[in-house]
């Protein structure tokens, strides 16, 4: 199983970003996707989920309105639109696949490092 984020980088409190996760290795399109960020010394915490056929969207309150997570099961990839970013979206971002109960399927990857300047 590989997951694969990318796009992360650096920009400017108000401004945006657009993650790619690259799946491989696992029934994507049979599998709930989720993007989950780490702050240096805090906990995981999940951003956005995706259900296996794109139709519904969920969103943790902090970043309601802002985000947008979707995907394309013919590539295996799922995006994470960050629009508004504010300091605090600052973390490393991963994606994984995971399961009703909210656990996650697979190791994680290494994750894309987002940076939001003031």
């Amino acid at each position: 199983v590989q997951l694969q984020a990318s796009g992360g980088g650096l920009a400017q409190s108000g401004g945006s970003l657009r993650l790619s996760c690259a799946a491989s290795g696992f029934a994507f399109s049979n599998s709930d996707m989720a993007w989950a960020r780490q702050a240096p010394g805090k906990r995981l915490e999940r951003v956005a989920t995706i259900k296996s056929d794109g139709d519904t969207t969920t969103y943790a309150d902090f970043v309601k309105g802002r985000f947008t997570i979707s995907r394309d099961n013919a590539k295996n990839t799922v995006w994470l639109q960050m629009n508004d970013l504010k300091v605090e979206d600052t973390a490393k971002y991963y994606c994984n696949a995971v399961a009703t109960s909210g656990l996650y399927f697979y190791p994680w990857g290494k994750g894309t490092q987002v940076t939001v300047s003031s």
